[in-house]
């Protein structure tokens, strides 16, 4: 008895499996081909830039460090911050 159980268990369980939708296409493979040239995405992203605001001024410098004095205040206030959490 406890096997035909067993046995009718593993045909449910595995039939509920097996009907499960696939996970779908991942990876770089899983976009559909695009009909955009290059010249279009570049068009494309020069007009969304635009109306964003950006107006062609990616900041490509590299931004400066903190200051050491300004980065351990920082370093202290979050520390601080830390403790009020803890203490709530």
């Amino acid at each position: 008895m406890r096997m035909l159980v067993l046995f009718l268990m593993l045909v449910l369980l595995a039939g509920q499996a097996l009907s499960q939708p696939g996970k779908g296409r991942r990876g770089p493979d899983a976009r559909p081909p695009s009909n955009m040239s290059q010249e279009d995405r570049r068009r494309l992203r020069q007009d969304v830039d635009s109306a964003r605001g950006n107006y062609q001024q990616r900041d490509t410098r590299r931004q400066d460090r903190m200051p050491p004095e300004e980065r351990e205040k920082l370093r202290r206030d979050v520390q601080d911050a830390n403790r009020d959490m803890r203490k709530r």
